[in-house]
């Protein structure tokens, strides 16, 4: 059930293909309630059936490897049209070398979100709940979870731009429940233990999470210790071969159906940013309680909670990285997971305009559609044109960031960028909207709810600028 395909580029002069996998029927789709139908780009291009799960990497090395766009971009019509088609109007200026490949993989995530995670977007609201471990094993057969790690551990082994993708794709959901469920579990959770974790502690806790077996969670605030990650006062002691941890962490989503924890906690007695570690903390150990699942103003599918742990014993092996080291990890950890809610915020707010722009062209106010109005235009071209200066700087971080350069300040200036125009942006397609934007039913009102977060998760933006300002010697 979990064939998917790569592209091999500029290989056959054909305008059709045929795929052959006995797990994807000749329609062309697969086999499977999913219903995601491929197309081909062009004549540039044949897809082949692979797992994204288990990729064969000597087999298809241009998947990862591919570092340039097709350099006829300009004359080639169906390629450009390939490209506007996922929202890149002008493929020739766009700073971003996206391949054949990186397109197919879009136009695939994009069928999912549309076909099967959107019509589902109204009951996991009304319930405020997803079902997370459903929806993660479907996504794990398509191969979207681990995209840039080790095949070893059911990784993808990919560049980062496809994760760029991913997170620009999950933006353009009906909600931003699931877009920010996924990411916790893919550029929040997981990397510190991708990068530093041991062996066992890899095959124990990643593996399965790539599998689509297990649900993992972020564990860093408190009560006490927003932003002010110094602050953290849950401690674990070394106890023989155990560590025993107690404490409470606060807005922690995913939390009410994580199997387990990456948690921050004091490891020993200095105070400030030193003496903290990483602790993988199984959510099934004793002490550990779910005290109570949060309501919030936006992201309502989202279960977010307030936990508490009372002597809960893990073992000392279950350090990720290096025991002391906890806070630089997990600040490394924060510079990823505010480039997923950059790239995300982006896609977002340009589907926003591109429906706002659509009811204005339908919307009649005096006498004409609400679009021939020049302020409306003004307003709407000015919020296009902040929305594209995000995104291309987005590229550049990603492509920094792909190169192996330390993005820190332009992750975080993109994550200031990002909550400052979704307010922006929110507001004023609500306000075009008029009373109809103002009523529940209407998506605009959740955009807003949801997309408030952008400026307060993952640092808030003001915290953005504390750290700008000792980057930039702005602190004294």
């Amino acid at each position: 059930m979990s064939a998917t395909f790569c592209l091999l580029s500029e290989s056959i002069v054909s305008g059709s293909f045929d795929i052959t996998s006995r797990r994807i029927s000749s329609a062309g789709r697969i086999d499977h309630s999913l219903r995601l139908s491929w197309s081909a780009l062009a004549p540039h291009t044949i897809a082949a059936p692979i797992s994204m799960r288990r990729m064969n990497l000597p087999m298809f090395p241009s998947l990862f490897r591919s570092r340039s766009r097709p350099s006829n971009l300009s004359s080639n019509d169906t390629l450009r049209r390939a490209y506007q088609t996922v929202g890149i109007r002008h493929p020739e200026t766009c700073l971003m070398p996206f391949t054949t490949e990186h397109i197919e993989f879009r136009r695939m995530v994009r069928r999912y979100v549309e076909n099967e995670i959107n019509p589902r977007v109204p009951e996991w609201e009304e319930k405020e709940w997803i079902p997370l471990h459903e929806v993660f094993s479907e996504m794990a057969e398509l191969g979207l979870l681990g995209l840039e790690y080790d095949p070893a551990y059911g990784g993808q082994g990919a560049d980062h731009l496809f994760t760029v993708i991913l997170a620009e794709e999950f933006g353009r959901a009906d909600h931003g429940s699931i877009g920010m469920a996924l990411g916790v579990v893919t550029d929040m959770a997981t990397p510190s233990l991708h990068r530093f974790g041991t062996e066992e502690l890899k095959e124990k806790y990643l593996a399965p999470v790539l599998r689509g077996e297990q649900v993992c969670s972020i564990a860093v605030t408190e009560p006490d210790a927003g932003s002010d990650v110094a602050s953290l006062r849950t401690r674990a002691v070394k106890d023989g071969d155990a560590w025993v941890i107690n404490g409470s962490k606060m807005y922690i989503t995913n939390s009410l159906q994580a199997d387990w924890l990456c948690l921050l906690a004091r490891t020993s007695d200095e105070s400030g940013y030193a003496g903290m570690s990483q602790i993988v903390v199984p959510t099934d150990s004793p002490g550990f309680d779910v005290s109570r699942k949060l309501d919030k103003l936006g992201m309502k599918a989202s279960d977010t909670g307030l936990l508490t742990l009372t002597d809960v014993r893990v073992p000392i092996d279950n350090v990720i990285g290096e025991e002391g080291m906890g806070f630089q990890q997990q600040m490394a950890q924060f510079v990823i997971e505010r480039m997923w809610a950059a790239y995300g915020t982006a896609a977002a707010c340009q589907l926003a305009l591109d429906r706002t722009r659509e009811y204005a062209r339908q919307r009649q106010v005096f006498g004409k559609p609400l679009l021939r109005h020049q302020y409306v235009q003004f307003k709407l071209a000015e919020l296009a044109a902040e929305v594209d200066m995000l995104r291309e700087y987005n590229y550049v971080v990603a492509e920094r960031h792909n190169q192996g350069e330390d993005v820190t300040r332009m992750a975080t200036i993109a994550k200031l960028k990002a909550g400052r125009l979704h307010r922006d942006v929110a507001d004023w397609v609500m306000q075009f909207h008029g009373g109809i934007g103002y009523i529940e039913e209407t998506w605009t009102t959740r955009f807003l709810r949801d997309g408030r977060l952008v400026g307060i998760g993952a640092g808030a933006d003001e915290v953005m600028l504390q750290v700008l300002a000792r980057l930039d010697g702005y602190a004294g």
